[in-house]
């Protein structure tokens, strides 16, 4: 046998191997789909969504944090939070995505594969954050929603004017990525966030279970006591796909236009409306 005809041996087995893998993800998928769409639930009240958030900071936060158990010590980990939410909201729970890094829908998915993961698709995003999308659909056992803002990047240009995040980025955070949100996240009773306390100073208090008045679910945050080790040890673990922006200056992603590189040992945010006294987009304040 010549190796060339191995060469051809060896990736024919690659093939069968890939679309094997790719036959049986879609019949999983589609077996939870119909499995979803056949137990269908009437969607909890704020009020009981309220105490379910309040039942889990008993649960789950550490002594110092708001609803913990008067003998409460260490916080639970993040394993144990996606348990907990997973528990309690199944199909009801999703994870929002602003695709710097897989983490959060990786550890997610392990417990409720085929998880809705939001990833808000403003207009405005570099091309790798795009193809970073497309690679999470194709990797992980999550189902990618497009979280679209109500009006094309051109329609709103036509009227608001150009280049609105120049001039009010205020405005155009509010339009293009809460505002969606918010909509999106009427179809569910909670929803994970990759928030992590160590990012920046206005997220240095940020519990691992809240109940989110604005949006009206229960928002969950399973990486809030994880470090950057934390995150890139998991990456390596899992051998997970991030964005390839975090390897070029860019600890922090957003969209293009505000979105800067950062000098080191610099706030990891403070790239993100560089020169601007704005800090967050406005989904999570």
């Amino acid at each position: 046998m010549t190796a060339e005809t191995t060469s051809d041996n060896r990736l024919a087995q690659l093939r069968a191997r890939a679309q094997a893998r790719q036959a049986a993800r879609t019949a999983a998928r589609e077996a939870y789909e119909a499995q979803r769409a056949g137990g269908s639930r009437r969607r909890r009240s704020l009020d009981e969504l309220r105490a379910i958030a309040a039942r889990g900071q008993a649960e789950l936060h550490g002594a110092g944090f708001p609803g913990a158990a008067p003998d409460a010590t260490a916080e639970a980990t993040a394993e144990q939070v996606v348990a907990w939410a997973v528990r309690e909201f199944g199909p009801g729970l999703a994870v929002a995505s602003s695709m710097q890094d897989t983490v959060l829908a990786h550890l997610v998915s392990q417990q409720l594969p085929w998880v809705d993961v939001l990833f808000g698709d403003t207009g405005y995003h570099f091309a790798e954050t795009l193809g970073t999308r497309g690679a999470v659909e194709l990797d992980l056992d999550v189902h990618v929603v497009d979280v679209k803002p109500r009006l094309s990047v051109e329609q709103q240009d036509a009227a608001h004017g150009k280049d609105l995040f120049a001039r009010d980025p205020e405005a155009c955070c509010a339009m293009r990525k809460v505002a969606p949100m918010h909509d999106a996240l009427q179809g569910y009773e909670a929803w994970a966030t990759g928030l992590r306390r160590g990012e920046s100073a206005s997220r240095a208090t940020a519990p691992l279970v809240t109940f989110d008045e604005k949006n009206g679910v229960v928002k969950i945050n399973p990486l809030a006591g994880w470090s950057d080790d934390q995150v890139a040890d998991y990456v390596r673990q899992h051998g997970l796909i991030v964005n390839p922006l975090l390897s070029e200056g860019y600890p922090s992603i957003g969209c293009e236009p505000c979105t800067r590189r950062v000098e080191a040992g610099a706030d990891s945010r403070s790239g993100r409306w560089a020169g601007l006294d704005k800090t967050e987009c406005g989904l999570h304040v």
